[in-house]
């Protein structure tokens, strides 16, 4: 019992942190209806950064922020440069989205090495509880509660906020929005900004609970991201949060019982799901954003 409650934890951490990337992918897709598979490479860049930052600074808060800004920057000259000539087109978006993606692995080898880099966990994150037999790593705990705090976030910021019901009825009709009056343009770039900032904090966030980062780990998050935005549901933050978990205690427990499939768990999930409800747990029959 006591090694299964340490697996669920472990799920529900490695899941808030495939949630804070799949959140920004959902909206970028919802919205903006852009395949971005160089969402990964945000998410490296912002574990990197978060790791200089933090040698640094010696200030985890400076590093979590300093990441979400360097994230936040380069999702602005993406959506600029490479997302805005091929809106609308998705054929062109995968290609151009995945050279995005290896240009920026390999930047990220040019500024900080190609070696990987170590991540240490701030002090007052380092150790872990005893609670009757059960071992509680304070870091994961952590993420859990910051996960668990950004969906109440954007829950809240979309529902009961202006630019909240832009989003969502940019997500319905943005033609209909940008009729009355609102530059969709700008919120376009915004809300691309805004993904690529939680992408690049949920990679500062990883950097610790991995204790190190390597160039190529955008690619293996990025798939993780997309099936759980396929789980969940295209456009859907409650089925991006619901589809994380999944795949958090799936790949957790499949590692730990069943170690031959491990591999495949999540896309075994994914199957399941589709075969099910093929437009994910919260589609366009279960609720939107």
């Amino acid at each position: 019992m006591n090694s299964l409650l340490n697996l669920i934890v472990n799920g529900l951490a490695t899941g808030m942190l495939v949630f804070l990337l799949a959140a920004g992918l959902t909206l970028i897709f919802g919205l903006m209806s852009v395949l971005n598979f160089a969402h990964g490479g945000l998410f490296a860049w912002g574990a990197y950064g978060g790791v200089w930052l933090y040698g640094l600074t010696e200030s985890f808060a400076a590093a979590l922020a300093g990441a979400v800004v360097i994230g936040m920057l380069l999702g602005w000259v993406m959506e600029r440069v490479v997302i805005r000539p091929v809106y609308g087109n998705h054929v062109q978006q995968i290609l151009v989205t995945l050279g995005a993606m290896l240009v920026l692995s390999e930047l990220l080898k040019v500024v900080f090495t190609p070696n990987p880099l170590k991540a240490e966990t701030p002090a007052w994150l380092s150790g872990s509880w005893d609670a009757g037999g059960v071992i509680l790593i304070k870091y994961r705990l952590f993420i859990i509660l910051v996960g668990a705090l950004v969906y109440i976030g954007l829950t809240l910021l979309l529902r009961r906020t202006r630019i909240g019901l832009i989003v969502r009825a940019g997500v319905a009709n943005p033609d209909m929005v940008q009729a009355l009056g609102i530059n969709i343009r700008l919120v376009f770039t915004l809300v691309f900004m805004f993904g690529a900032g939680l992408a690049a904090f949920g990679g500062a966030l990883l950097a610790p609970y991995s204790g190190v980062v390597f160039s190529e780990m955008g690619m293996q998050f990025a798939i993780l991201a997309f099936i759980v935005v396929v789980i969940g549901g295209m456009g859907s933050i409650q089925g991006s949060a619901l589809a994380s978990l999944l795949v958090g205690l799936s790949g957790a427990l499949m590692a730990y019982y069943v170690p031959d499939l491990s591999l495949a768990a999540n896309m075994l999930l994914m199957v399941l799901v589709l075969l099910v409800r093929p437009s994910g747990l919260f589609g366009a029959k279960g609720g939107g954003a």
